[in-house]
C-alpha cells in the first residue's frame, strides 16, 4: 500500500479542539470501534468494561509529566519560553546542564543569556529550526525542585487560553497526569490514560480486568510534526522506555491463556511492539524505543487499544490507522466530527476492539 501525507489529513472544526478537560476524568465520551464489523458506537469512557473482552489485561503507562515550561525574559527584555525536552533525571543535582529546548523567544542570539523564573539561567548555545534551541542551563538547585518551584505544564499548543489564570495551571498540574503517574521525566501525557479514576480502576479490577504498568517517557518526538510527503520515511526521535519483569509476565500469562491484551494508548502500543520485536514471549527491557509504526505494519501483542483523537498528518493517527485500517479510520474520525467529539490531548477517547 503505497501512502501520502494527504492520507492522513482531515477537517476539524477549531471549536473541536479540548482546551479544559472534562469536569471528570471518567465522564469523557468513549467512541467504541469493532475493527471486524465495522461499527461505530457511542459510550461514556465511565462505562468502558462494558466493552472490554472478559478477563483483558490492560497495559498503561507511568510516565510522569515534568513541569518543563519556563518563563523568563532576554537581555533585551523580551519574553522569552522554553520547554525543555529531555529534563534530568529526578537525582541530579544544582549545576549546568546542555539541554535541548523549544524556544519561543522572536530571534535568538548564540552566547546570549536568557533569564527564568526562581533564579534559572541559560546561555544560548545553537539555534536550528521550527524553534529548536541548545541551551546551557543553570539550575540554582536540584533541577526536580526547580521544575516544582516555577515549572508550568507543557501543554500541547494547540490549547490557547486567554490570560493562563492560577487556577487553570493548578487544573492542569493535576488533570495533565494519569493518576497512576509515578515516573519521573516525561515532557507531554500519555493522554489515553487520563480518563481512568481510582474508582474506575478498581471497577475493572473488580470485573475480573488485570493491569500491567510499564514505562515510556513521552518527548517531543512523538508529537514532532511529519513532514515527508512519503509519511514511510519519517523517523521517532528515540524514547527511554522501561518494561519490567512483572508487567512482562503478566503479559506473557495474559496471552497464554488467551486474554485480550488492551494497550491505553499509542505509547503502550509501541512499546508492547517494540519488545515483541526483540522476541517473544515478552522479556523484561530497559532502553530506547524508536518504533514508527504506519500502515503496513504487523501487530504481535496488542489486541485491542484505547487512544484519543489525533492531529491530522501526524505519527499518533499514522499508528491508529495501521491498528485499524486507515478507511475505518476516516469513517471513525468524520462520525466524531460530526458527533461533536472532543479532540486531542484534553478530548474524548476512542476503544478499538
Amino acid at each position: 500500500m503505497r501512502l501520502s501525507l494527504a492520507d492522513f489529513d482531515y477537517d476539524l472544526p477549531a471549536g473541536l479542539i479540548a482546551q479544559h478537560p472534562a469536569e471528570r476524568r471518567d465522564q469523557a465520551r468513549l467512541m467504541v470501534v469493532d475493527r471486524e464489523s465495522g461499527r461505530i458506537e457511542h459510550a461514556r469512557f465511565a462505562d468502558i468494561g462494558q466493552w472490554l473482552p472478559h478477563g483483558s489485561l490492560l497495559a498503561v503507562n507511568d510516565a510522569r509529566v515534568v513541569p518543563v515550561r519556563v518563563v523568563g525574559r532576554k537581555e533585551s527584555g523580551g519574553r522569552v519560553e522554553a520547554v525543555i525536552l529531555e529534563p534530568p533525571g529526578p537525582e541530579s543535582g544544582p549545576g549546568a546542564y546542555e539541554l535541548d529546548a523549544l524556544v519561543k523567544a522572536g530571534r535568538l542570539r548564540i552566547g546570549a543569556r536568557l533569564d527564568f523564573e526562581g533564579g534559572l539561567t541559560a546561555e544560548v548555545l545553537e539555534t536550528g529550526e521550527f524553534g529548536r534551541a541548545r541551551l546551557c542551563f543553570r539550575f540554582p538547585g536540584p533541577p526536580a525542585e526547580v521544575f516544582e518551584a516555577v515549572g508550568r505544564m507543557p501543554l500541547p499548543p494547540y490549547i490557547k487560553r486567554e490570560g493562563g489564570s492560577e487556577a487553570d495551571a493548578a487544573l492542569d498540574r493535576e488533570r495533565y497526569q494519569t493518576v497512576y503517574a509515578r515516573s519521573f521525566g516525561a515532557v507531554a501525557a500519555p493522554t489515553a490514560g487520563l480518563h481512568f479514576t481510582p474508582e474506575l480502576l478498581e471497577s475493572l479490577k473488580r470485573q475480573g480486568h488485570e493491569t500491567a504498568v510499564l514505562t515510556l517517557l513521552v518527548g517531543y518526538g512523538t508529537f514532532a510534526p511529519v513532514r515527508e510527503e512519503d509519511p514511510t520515511r519519517h523517523r521517532l526521535h528515540p524514547e527511554r522506555m522501561a518494561l519490567g519483569p512483572d508487567a512482562a509476565g503478566r503479559i506473557n500469562q495474559a496471552r497464554a491463556a488467551g486474554r485480550k491484551v488492551v494497550a491505553v494508548g499509542t505509547t503502550d502500543v509501541r512499546s508492547l511492539e517494540f519488545a515483541a520485536g526483540l522476541g517473544l514471549p515478552l522479556r523484561p527491557y530497559e532502553g530506547w524505543c524508536d518504533l514508527f509504526i504506519h500502515p503496513g505494519y504487523e501487530f504481535r501483542v496488542v489486541d485491542h487499544m484505547v487512544t484519543n483523537f489525533h492531529l491530522p498528518k501526524s505519527s499518533l493517527l499514522m499508528l491508529v490507522a495501521a491498528f485499524a485500517g486507515l478507511e475505518l479510520i476516516r469513517e471513525a474520525y468524520r462520525t466524531a466530527v460530526a458527533e461533536g467529539y472532543r479532540f486531542f490531548s484534553y478530548g474524548d477517547a476512542m476503544l478499538i476492539l
